[in-house]
């Protein structure tokens, strides 16, 4: 969390003080409409600045990852650059038309624009050209920002479902394009040979790129490979199914606790999913395992077949247990122990040398699962503590310390409901744990 509230706050920060770097000082007449041209080109460099960044990380693009520590970090950060610029652009666009709105109202006269002076030097024509294009592109970004207001508010709705959430959201890229030929032609034309013109530029560019391959779908294609359902097991008592996928070549193996995008089923789409297997190059095989929670999860059990297809795309995310501690905690929280049910098959065949307890906190008991789960655990060398809430309670930082007295010399991997980590974790730091040895993944993709 700690480099997506850096990059979040750096990027605004960094375009202000190449904005200001272009406009100070200020103009020495500051009327309405000097003001008002200002805070247009303000907005709307926060505004595309932050889109074009979203834009980029909706690439998947694999070199990112270390930077924020995994693609579910980048996802949370491409969320907040959506709500950042849902906060910039409306005030972009009413910067730009609040004079019209005040003509209207009988608030103020029509501004009239100053006339060239004579004798003054003719303009580049490529100043000329981008002038000309400004009706055209004030009208296509008016357009364009409502539709893109729209798209990342559905977005937002988590009730929206998650199938016409990634169609739609798809359709953002049209909305982004025409904002860029918006932001051309009405751009500082003088700023575009100054830092500002410059980063913009690449940013609109990295975007706009980004912005095509979505709509080609090609992104995650070099990372995707087609494989067949070989088994399926059901935990009726869970509502999980367990998903054993046979891959073709193009899987180049993954890390236990990485997840993938997985398509069954072309019409409702990729859905992420966490690895629950170690890497056999020889079975090339990999386990997912999905639980129901009310939405196309739930229909998974009567929907799979042995011998159906389906399309893995990944391996993404850093949730891959490397620290230099010597002791080592690990939390599932429900079907968040599925990363660890990876790393424990990872350790039987390969073994390790650290201390690990793994505390597996859920609602619902599965004797077929537990018996599972405890082979796992005997087969790694780990120390294994269960948690069912109606029985034993919940899992809260003291009962953590009674469990493992050393804690403070461990790292702790959690993986669960979000608001469950974010808890465990303040205790844990407020009572000495460095902060940084608490790693959580953000597996939320919107």
């Amino acid at each position: 969390m700690k480099n997506i509230k850096i990059a979040l706050w750096a990027i605004p920060g960094l375009l202000t003080a190449f904005w200001l770097a272009v406009n100070l000082p200020l103009p020495e007449n500051l009327n309405v409409i000097a003001v008002r041209n200002l805070l247009v080109q303000y907005f709307g460099v926060l505004s595309m600045g932050a889109m074009s960044v979203a834009m980029i990380l909706a690439t998947r693009a694999k070199w990112l990852e270390p930077w924020l520590n995994g693609l579910d970090k980048s996802y949370r950060l491409h969320k907040w650059l959506g709500i950042s610029a849902l906060i910039t652009a409306p005030l972009h666009w009413i910067a730009a038309m609040g004079p019209k709105w005040a003509v209207q109202w009988g608030l103020m006269t029509p501004p009239q624009r100053p006339a060239r002076p004579e004798g003054a030097p003719e303009l580049p024509a490529m100043q000329e050209f981008l002038n000309s294009m400004r009706p055209t592109s004030e009208m296509l970004g008016e357009y364009a920002f409502y539709a893109a207001v729209v798209l990342i508010v559905l977005a937002l709705i988590r009730r929206f479902p998650y199938k016409y959430f990634v169609s739609t959201h798809t359709i953002i890229a049209i909305a982004y394009l025409a904002l860029v030929l918006h932001a051309i032609p009405t751009f500082n034309y003088a700023a575009w040979s100054q830092p500002l013109g410059i980063v913009m530029a690449l940013l609109m560019a990295g975007g706009t790129v980004s912005a095509v391959l979505a709509l080609t779908r090609q992104i995650g294609r070099r990372n995707r490979a087609t494989g067949m359902i070989e088994a399926l097991r059901i935990f009726p008592e869970l509502g999980a199914t367990e998903i054993s996928i046979a891959l073709e070549d193009g899987w180049k193996g993954h890390d236990a606790g990485q997840f993938a995008f997985v398509t069954f089923d072309p019409r409702e789409g990729k859905h992420p999913f966490t690895i629950a297997s170690a890497w056999d190059a020889d079975s090339r095989r990999v386990t997912f395992i999905t639980k129901g929670l009310g939405d196309y999860t739930d229909f998974l059990p009567e929907t799979l077949k042995v011998g159906g297809e389906a399309i893995v795309e990944g391996p993404y995310g850093r949730f891959t247990f490397e620290d230099t501690s010597e002791r080592q905690i690990w939390i599932g929280g429900g079907i968040g122990i599925t990363p660890f049910i990876a790393r424990m098959k990872h350790l039987a065949r390969t073994g390790g040398n650290k201390s690990i307890d793994l505390i597996h906190s859920t609602k619902e008991l599965s004797e077929e699962a537990m018996k599972l789960l405890r082979a796992d655990a005997a087969a790694a060398g780990i120390t294994l503590h269960v948690l069912v809430d109606d029985r034993d309670g919940f899992l809260t930082g003291d009962r953590l310390r009674e469990m493992v007295p050393e804690w403070k010399s461990a790292s702790v991997w959690f993986c669960g409901p979000a608001s469950f980590g974010q808890a465990l974790k303040g205790d844990l730091v407020e009572r000495g744990l460095a902060s940084g040895a608490f790693h959580q993944e953000l597996f939320n993709m919107r």
